[in-house]
């Protein structure tokens, strides 16, 4: 594949997010590359995206009306999966739908302040899951290890509150996270070699000192990712001391497969930000890159549905009492 700082040449109108200000050249936009290829590789990475992106948000609505109108899955875990739904249909409507003017048009351009609210809007929605997944845990943590006092500690208002806090800590550190790139300078090129404007390759593209953001990214790691996965942690190894302690193996298997959904959950969704974020970015190619990417803002949000579905008899019966009715 050529360098990406020469086929600006090939898209003159749409590619030319450059003006002189001062004496010195601005970006005014970006452009987007995602995957350079062949037009027949192109309509069908367009097709399999779209048929991903469609049964994305069935898959999530269906979750969100199932919990809302079944009076069996009234319960805090169901409370905090249909809050994970919402947070996959949106992070599918960040991503997807410009992904596929991408493909269909080998490259599009974004505007600067269009490319930084779509980094804003993924970072919200990534950090968003990361809460939610360590209160989740935390919840199974009170139905293994405390039963008797779960209704007494998940009540009502406490599960509001925490999605509450999920939510407003996602948008905060997301802005915070945002805000001080969008700050910089970008002076040329701007040729964007990911999927969807990430922080990586904009830093990359920056022509400042981009030392502070490194820092703030740092620090901003431990509220939004660290403390959620700690949580994660000591919450599965409570459990597992609690279940290995049951003296029968078909509780010990009851017990495991109430938390197993959420548990495969968050290894796929840690397992595809550590290789993306954490893993030295020399070691992989761009392309490795980009399919990473995919995992966890286009596949991730379709497969979470499925496991909550398929491994869940709840919903099972949710969606037979459904049909059912009408």
């Amino acid at each position: 594949m050529r360098d990406p700082q020469w086929i600006a040449a090939d898209y003159p109108e749409e590619w030319g997010g450059l003006s002189c200000y001062t004496n010195r050249t601005v970006v005014t936009s970006f452009f987007l590359l995602g995957f350079q290829g062949s037009q027949l590789l192109r309509n069908l990475l367009f097709l399999l995206f779209f048929i991903v992106y469609n049964l994305t948000l069935c898959g999530n609505l269906l979750i969100i009306t199932l919990v809302s109108t079944s009076k069996i899955l009234h319960t805090p875990m169901y409370f905090f999966i249909s809050q994970l739904s919402i947070s996959d249909i949106l992070l599918s409507m960040d991503i997807v739908p410009k992904l596929l003017h991408i493909l269909l048009n080998n490259g599009a351009a974004i505007t600067f302040f269009g490319c930084f609210i779509q980094f804003y809007c993924f970072g919200s929605f990534e950090v968003l899951e990361c809460f939610l997944l360590s209160v989740m845990s935390y919840d199974r943590y009170v139905a293994i290890c405390n039963p008797l006092r779960y209704t007494s500690i998940m009540t009502n208002h406490i599960c509001f509150k925490s999605v509450l806090m999920c939510w407003l800590l996602g948008f905060f550190s997301s802005f915070v996270m945002a805000f001080t790139p969008s700050k910089l300078d970008f002076c040329g090129p701007n040729v964007i070699d990911h999927l969807f404007c990430d922080l990586v390759p904009l830093l990359e593209l920056s022509c400042s000192d981009t030392f502070i953001v490194h820092l703030e990214m740092d620090i901003m790691g431990v509220p939004t990712i660290l403390i959620p996965a700690t949580i994660i942690v000591l919450s599965y190894t409570y459990i597992v001391r609690a279940v290995l302690r049951i003296p029968s193996s078909t509780g010990r298997q009851k017990a495991f497969s109430t938390c197993s959904s959420h548990l495969i959950v968050v290894s796929i969704f840690y397992w595809t930000m550590f290789n993306v974020y954490v893993l030295p970015i020399g070691g992989k190619s761009m392309l490795v890159t980009k399919i990473l990417s995919l995992l966890y803002t286009v596949f991730t949000p379709l497969i979470n549905p499925i496991i909550y579905s398929l491994r869940n008899k709840d919903i099972k019966k949710a969606v037979q009492d459904t049909i059912l009715k009408r």
